[in-house]
């Protein structure tokens, strides 16, 4: 809608963010933290921050995205800290790049936890209200926003948060409704209007399994998932820590019968039976894919999981369907220990509309009007992680575009969300994305430890980080370093008492002396060592050791991750010969093999930017070519 026309608004705010799932809130806590009068509109007041799929947060990358979004100032994972049922930290035997903690969260209390911040922040109002209409000026600028129900309100920002809502439509089998998810309705009018605009739109796919309910479920059938005994935080932030009883997960397994009823009944689901075309994610695909994209396997895992302390829904992960209702029922019972379980929720798969986010700003601006913003799934993104991390980019930007300050652009060598953003505006992703540690080529030095080093000066500038979490991060550095340091000065001789204990526990000699930091370098040599030798420091936190010991024994492998970058900053203009046969170098991933031979691109630097391809993939490609460049060994003849 134009100014042209004559409209009356009701109220005026700078920012106006329309939804209040993960990306929403985020958004509009840091326009509302940074000083603008913001207005959250959401379609149903009691689902805000609503986890519809697994209620977890955290997990491969995902857990890198939190740490980041905290370190800026945001809640994702303060709020997971303070609401988990159950956290562990995956990929602990590997290096610290791929750490990757991930919490298991009760539904219903990170909701209300949420919600009671939302309510009670200053400078944002929250309201029950569907958008349909954007108002632009007369250079095509957002000035507002118009309801279902004709009321308008003024703003000089709009962050559009519409998640799977935006034209949703739920499938179950060939059954369907405008929907959202499950219960809700689906947001209707806005695609129109931004399509009007000139705006492309599509449309996305993703699914949720069924519920069962706990009472029901034989435990002994099934693996025990317990905990771990060491509590570990996404937050930086220690007032926020709060050690809960755990609660343990379950791993079953699928079996021939589950694998029958999927083969003899495909032709049932929304996406094999052709009602449904829209691209699902291909990392969180359905149990119908799996069975069909990887028949060689004889059963898959499934992980049972609890959704809160008082709620009886246990959440069968990896077990998403769009298979009829009825049929849901057969194929849960085929699972150990679920023989005899009662489903509590139908599994069902919802496609909606999302705007490609190459026509998008790393600001999270939209390049056709300006003052419009976009983050989460509107963007094609999968995930409660990745939605926090783009609500939080466009609410501060939306908020210093209205101050009249330059927007800010978070490069990808320094965070995941550098990556994560770079990667949605800059490459035409025709699929659900989700994150990756391998979408990064600087993972090594974008960890999860930290994160706060990187990231947390910038929020103290932005203004999103008060006095006192800023005097709580410079002691924390404060701190590493001069443990640095003395790890780097102090020395144990091999002659002394202490340099024989070491050699005769780790068979490891110390030939004259060594420092603390060489020490620390060797390979089974971990600080919790340093302590048992009393050559810790006993007034660090565990965060500190953490950090003083990695950035010493990882030095050399972050180098030389610096060196592999510069290589392929070098070899971007590198030519690819037209015959490669991509689908036949089996280092690269099934899915860069498929985009490579479907693309061709002309040069390195090409391969690099299509959506799909992973630095690691890159890497495996040069060397391919390397090993292919190099002539053949001239074989000597044997002559009697």
């Amino acid at each position: 809608m134009s100014l042209d026309s004559p409209i009356e608004f009701q109220d005026s705010f700078d920012v106006i963010v329309v939804g209040a799932g993960h990306a929403g809130c985020e958004a509009a806590l840091a326009s509302a933290r940074l000083g603008c009068r913001t207005l959250l509109l959401t379609l149903n007041l009691d689902k805000i921050a609503w986890q519809p799929c697994n209620p977890a947060v955290g997990g491969p990358a995902k857990s890198q995205l939190t740490h980041e979004v905290d370190a800026l100032g945001g809640e994702i994972g303060k709020i997971a800290d303070r609401t988990y049922l159950q956290k562990r930290v995956l990929n602990i035997s590997r290096g610290p790049a791929v750490w990757a903690l991930r919490a298991q969260t009760d539904k219903r209390e990170y909701a209300a936890v949420m919600k009671t911040l939302i309510e009670n922040q200053e400078n944002l109002f929250v309201r029950e209200s569907m958008v349909t209409d954007l108002v632009l000026g007369k250079n095509q600028e957002v000035v507002g926003v118009e309801t279902y129900f004709g009321v308008a309100f003024e703003c000089k920002a709009v962050v559009l948060t519409t998640g799977t809502f935006l034209g949703g439509v739920i499938w179950v089998g060939n059954k369907s409704m405008a929907a959202g998810r499950a219960g809700e309705f689906a947001a209707i009018g806005l695609t129109e209007t931004l399509n009007r605009l000139g705006f492309e739109t599509g449309r996305l796919k993703t699914g949720t399994p069924a519920r069962v309910d706990r009472r029901s479920v034989d435990y002994s059938q099934m693996e025990l998932q317990p905990g771990d005994a060491e509590v570990r935080w996404f937050s930086f932030d220690p007032e926020v820590w709060v050690e809960r009883e755990q609660m343990p997960c379950h791993l079953t397994r699928t079996t021939p019968e589950t694998h029958r009823l999927i083969r003899e009944n495909l032709h049932l689901s929304p996406v094999y039976g052709g009602w449904v075309d829209s691209k699902g994610p291909r990392y969180c695909p359905s149990i119908e894919d799996k069975i069909v994209r990887f028949a060689d396997k004889e059963s898959h895992q499934i992980f049972i999981e609890p959704e809160g302390r008082d709620i009886p829904e246990l959440y069968i992960q990896g077990f998403s369907t769009g298979l009829p209702e009825s049929l849901q029922v057969q194929l849960l019972r085929s699972l150990p220990g679920l023989g005899n379980c009662t489903m509590l929720r139908p599994a069902y798969a919802v496609d909606y509309d999302y705007l490609p986010a190459t026509q998008c700003y790393p600001t999270m601006m939209t390049k056709k009007v300006e003052g419009l913003f976009c983050a989460g799934q509107i963007n094609g993104t999968t995930g409660y992680e990745e939605a926090a991390a783009q609500g939080l980019v466009a609410g501060l930007n939306a908020a210093r575009l209205c101050r009249g300050q330059e927007m800010i652009v978070f490069p990808r060598e320094h965070s995941y969300i550098g990556t994560l953003l770079d990667d949605l505006c800059t490459k035409d992703l025709r699929e659900p994305y989700r994150m990756l540690t391998s979408r990064s080529e600087y993972r090594l030095l974008l960890r999860s430890d930290n994160a706060d080093q990187r990231l947390t000066p910038l929020g103290r500038e932005i203004g999103l980080i008060d006095d006192r979490r800023w005097q709580m991060f410079s002691r924390k550095q404060e701190n590493i370093t001069a443990e640095k340091e003395r790890l780097y000065s102090t020395r144990i001789k091999e002659h002394e008492p202490i340099g024989q204990q070491i050699f005769a526990d780790t068979q490891q000699a110390i030939k004259g002396s060594v420092t603390l930091a060489d020490l620390l370098r060797r390979p089974g040599i971990h600080y919790v060592d340093l302590d048992r030798y009393q050559l810790g420091n006993s007034d660090l936190t565990p965060a500190e050791r953490d950090g003083a010991e990695i950035d010493i024994k990882y030095s050399g492998y972050i180098q030389r991750q610096q060196n592999q970058i510069d290589q392929i900053i070098r070899q971007a203009h590198r030519s690819l010969p037209p015959d490669l046969d991509y689908m036949a170098i089996g280092t690269l991933s099934m899915e860069s093999r498929e985009k490579l031979s479907k693309i061709q691109p002309l040069t390195i630097g090409q391969a690099a930017r299509i959506g799909g391809v992973n630095p690691a993939d890159v890497n495996a490609l040069l060397l391919y070519l390397e090993i292919r460049s190099r002539p053949e060994t001239p074989r000597q003849t044997v002559t009697s």
